[in-house]
């Protein structure tokens, strides 16, 4: 099974790769299965209704409103794909959610409304306090140990109080933005430990997202320590994504982070159905 899980598409807000292309392209790669995983990110951006009632709601970049998934036209453009697509390509439906401690309610409203036209969710923290990370904003006035410590004590509050989710998408997410370089994990390990084992009790699990390699990242995202320490903590459930945006990302380094993992003391890998994982050998 040759497989993408973290696939965005022109849905997202900051992607215009067609969902139709993507697709080609990943039949044209030799993939069997993708899922897309458009972007949520409740309190930082509104959903399509609270915008057209509101235009005030959302910023503007580059002349368009950055706003959340449209989520009928998003659901019925993958049901197309697949109809255009049947015997090719396994196309899987998913989101991926920007979670936040204040927005637990939203997104679970959210997963429990569309939830029957869905497969998988990725659960990311991409804001705290509604303060991004790729800014800079969530990092000032904050040495490097305490936003790296409030970052991973906002997953820990997330995945306590949520259970809409599949796995945690890039769990290290902070590395790819910290302006003074990476925190040894040691530094975060009891905070992340307790993250991974409330992952394992709820019966969820974790990504590796392969962009670490085009972000320049010294090891994998997550980290080799975290990777070890969720399977020596009994974790099963894992995920490889791209984190895909355009046609460059798709797939990339699926094969050589399969190989990593494989080296790690990982069997298997999952794709889902519904909600439910699906096992294959690495």
């Amino acid at each position: 099974m040759y497989a993408d899980y973290h696939v965005h598409c022109e849905f997202s807000d900051d992607s215009d790769y067609p969902m139709l292309d993507v697709c080609r392209d990943a039949v044209g790669l030799g993939l069997d299965e993708l899922c897309f995983t458009d972007h949520v990110d409740y309190g930082v951006k509104p959903d399509v209704d609270e915008y057209e009632r509101d235009h005030s709601l959302a910023r503007v970049e580059m002349d368009q409103p950055v706003l959340n998934v449209d989520y009928p036209r998003y659901f019925a453009a993958i049901d197309e794909a697949r109809e255009q697509f049947a015997g090719k390509l396994a196309i899987k439906a998913g989101l991926e959610l920007g979670v936040q401690g204040h927005t637990i309610r939203r997104n679970q409203a959210l997963v429990d409304t569309w939830g029957e036209r869905m497969d998988f969710v990725i659960c990311s923290i991409h804001e705290v306090g509604d303060k991004e990370f790729w800014t800079g904003e969530f990092q000032e006035g904050r040495t490097q140990a305490e936003y790296n410590q409030a970052y991973y004590e906002e997953m820990l509050a997330v995945v306590e109080g949520f259970r809409g989710y599949s796995v945690l998408g890039h769990l290290d997410l902070i590395k790819r933005y910290d302006p003074v370089g990476i925190l040894s994990f040691e530094a975060s390990r009891d905070v992340i430990a307790a993250i991974l084992e409330q992952v394992i009790v709820d019966g969820k699990g974790i990504e590796l997202n392969t962009s670490s390699f085009r972000y320049g990242l010294p090891d994998l995202q997550p980290c080799c320590e975290i990777l070890r320490l969720y399977r020596d903590l009994g974790g099963r459930v894992l995920t490889i994504g791209s984190d895909s945006h355009e046609p460059a990302h798709l797939a990339a380094h699926i094969g050589e982070c399969r190989a990593r993992l494989r080296a790690l003391g990982y069997e298997r890998f999952c794709t889902f159905e519904h909600f439910e994982p699906v096992w294959h050998e690495l």
